[in-house]
């Protein structure tokens, strides 16, 4: 089982950025998948969440919005949109298998002008 995120950088405020996570080893078209992240010093915090079949999504308060969670099961990647950043959206983020928690090693993201 794989996951390996990628798109990260350097965005300012108000821009967009759109992560991208591949999946692999496992039916990825009937798993749960989550995007979370990651501050230096402090805990995960789950961001987003999306069914498998991708017809349903989830965020948490403070990226409803402006964060896009979608999916594109015939590829097997798993996508964040993330648009009018904030500096307090920078962290690191993981692209997560639902049912065990399994995270890639995730992507920087840095809001900053």
């Amino acid at each position: 089982v794989q996951l390996v995120e990628s798109g990260g950088g350097l965005v300012q405020p108000g821009g967009s950025l759109r992560l991208s996570c591949a999946a692999s080893g496992f039916i990825f078209g009937t798993a749960s998948m989550s995007w979370v992240r990651q501050v230096p010093g402090k805990g995960l915090e789950w961001v987003s969440r999306i069914t498998g079949d991708g017809l349903k999504t989830y965020y948490v308060d403070s990226v409803k919005g402006r964060f896009l969670i979608s999916r594109d099961n015939a590829k097997n990647t798993l996508y964040l949109q993330l648009s009018s950043a904030k500096t307090e959206d920078t962290a690191t983020y993981y692209c997560q298998r639902d049912s065990n928690a399994q995270r890639g090693q995730g992507t920087q993201v840095t809001v900053s002008s």
